[in-house]
């Protein structure tokens, strides 16, 4: 069946499908998430309707405690339901969130993944809020591009309402939450045949009503029962990987791309792979491309369902010729032996006859720029005869030495792409402008369109660069454009502050708005 193709980005694709499979949204505005709340709000003033026949009913709080207290009280009632948050605002959710997945009420969190504040506040995307709330009993999907945040969101929803466990969604604040794609979307009649609605009918009555279900929660336990307790949910989240394979499957079919809990890229016969999840592994894709076509025998491990992190549907899928594996984090915790993903990905093979050799780095923090070159350096490290572990690539570590040597940059994007670069000041219309151009290419046209958009937390007055590339390609490079084909300059004070010809591909072309005449400049 052919679909539509829309361009959007990353929070509008979560909002798009999020609002087919919700009844209320408890909300709270949080950068980078707040568009998806934003989105749901305005559908639902404009009458939109769910799968269910309604427009979802939205519940603003004051604070992120509060919408995570409405969606607990919500579900409990009998009411999917569903918020949209990032940072500290997952963080003030997390006391709500234990007693979510203990009462398995099936709610699901889209969260943009973003920094927390530590030795700084910092509003750009990373991995450290989602991993502080693992522990909490929600099962966790990660998806790394435009495209799979359109397609597996709705697994979120589906499989939280048939096994009953709780789930967040994650993406990386903004390289995905605001990165613009032309992409394929599921229409709601496609999404309501995957329902399981008797799982729906059960959910509701199950709910709490003093006249029809009278019924207690929220009980206190003593040491004779709460262990027991606890390990009952067992069955539960055991049940969560082969019911998330099934939906994958299911979207698999409807959509010809492939999905399951881990997804491997490359080599049959690889040697050295990274594992990792979120918009890196786009970026690792290409550099797998450029490796392969010089002989070399590498690959990538995309995790999607991280929590529960499935042994078996990780076994299915990895290469049994692999000798050394980097597993890549998009977070720093401090004290630990090593990041989250490394410590599962070490658990694995733990005790296994044979098993490669596991390093484990760090990358990314505070939506710092990843590239093929980065990814080069990574395969390069382990390939080494005694790769580095505990390492950080993309920054120069010159106190305690972590880092990796970086190889000169690679132009790995598809063949025929156009790159675009923009200097603007905020709120001049350079951004505004950029997000219309590269919608009408994307809309209208038979290309694939990308845009990304940096600028700093000051926003207004800040320094903006637009990305934009299109092309007859599909475009995965989640990464900035660093070799433009055209660069254009709204403010000419720019020229004597940054190097605006850097990376220009030859016969490029430069474009000033300048109120130099010719002689001047």
């Amino acid at each position: 069946m052919s679909r539509k193709m829309k361009t959007m980005d990353g929070n509008m694709a979560a909002a798009y499908v999020s609002y087919a499979f919700t009844e209320v949204a408890g909300i709270y505005p949080i950068t980078p998430s707040s568009p998806m709340a934003e989105y749901t709000d305005e559908w639902s003033a404009m009458g939109k309707k769910n799968i269910f026949g309604n427009p979802v009913k939205l519940v603003e709080m004051q604070s992120e405690a509060g919408a995570a207290g409405t969606v607990h009280g919500s579900l409990q009632a009998g009411a999917l339901t569903t918020t949209y948050t990032a940072s500290q605002g997952l963080l003030l959710m997390i006391p709500n969130m234990y007693k979510i997945s203990g009462e398995l009420l099936p709610g699901v969190f889209h969260v943009t993944a973003r920094s927390l504040s530590a030795q700084a506040l910092s509003i750009f995307g990373d991995h450290a809020d989602v991993y502080s709330a693992r522990q909490t009993g929600f099962a966790m999907l990660a998806t790394g591009s435009v495209q799979e945040v359109a397609d597996l969101a709705g697994v979120a929803h589906l499989a939280a309402i048939k096994t009953r466990v709780p789930f967040m969604h994650f993406f990386d604040g903004f390289r995905t939450s605001h990165e613009i794609q032309k992409v394929e979307v599921l229409e709601y009649d496609e999404l309501e045949k995957l329902l399981d609605k008797e799982a729906v009918a059960e959910f509701r009555k199950r709910a709490i009503n003093p006249e029809i279900n009278p019924i207690t929660r929220g009980t206190a336990q003593n040491d004779d029962i709460y262990f027991q307790t606890r390990e009952a949910a067992n069955k539960f989240y055991d049940a969560i990987p082969d019911v998330v394979a099934s939906y994958m499957n299911d979207i698999t079919k409807l959509t010809n791309r492939e999905y399951k809990p881990f997804v491997y890229y490359g080599a049959e016969d690889a040697e050295y792979v990274i594992i990792a999840m979120g918009s890196v592994t786009e970026t690792i894709k290409e550099t797998i491309d450029y490796l392969m076509a010089k002989g070399e025998k590498v690959g990538l491990v995309s995790v999607h369902l991280y929590r529960p992190f499935s042994e078996k549907y990780f076994m299915d899928i990895f290469p049994k010729t692999v000798k050394r594996i980097a597993v890549l984090d998009r977070t720093k915790e401090i004290g630990a032996m090593g990041e989250p993903l490394y410590l599962d990905v070490r658990n694995l093979f733990f005790g296994k006859e044979n098993a490669p050799i596991i390093v484990g780095g760090r990358y990314g923090l505070s939506s710092k720029d990843t590239t093929p070159a980065q990814m080069l350096a990574v395969y390069a490290n382990i390939m080494q005869p005694e790769p580095k572990n505990n390492f950080t690539v993309g920054i120069v570590d010159d106190v305690t030495f972590t880092s990796l040597p970086l190889a000169e940059e690679v132009i790995t994007v598809p063949e025929g792409t156009i790159e675009c670069l923009f200097w603007g000041l905020g709120s001049d219309g350079t951004v505004g402008a950029n997000k219309n151009s590269i919608k009408i290419i994307g809309d209208n046209t038979n290309m694939y369109a990308q845009a990304y958009f940096a600028y700093d937390s000051k926003k207004s007055g800040g320094v903006t660069r637009s990305h934009l590339r299109f092309g007859k390609k599909p475009i995965r490079s989640t990464y900035l454009v660093t070799s433009p084909d055209f660069v254009a300059c709204s403010v000419q004070a720019y020229i004597e502050q940054y190097d605006m010809l850097k990376g220009i591909k030859k016969g490029g072309t430069f474009l000033l708005n300048s109120i130099w005449d010719e002689k001047e400049i």
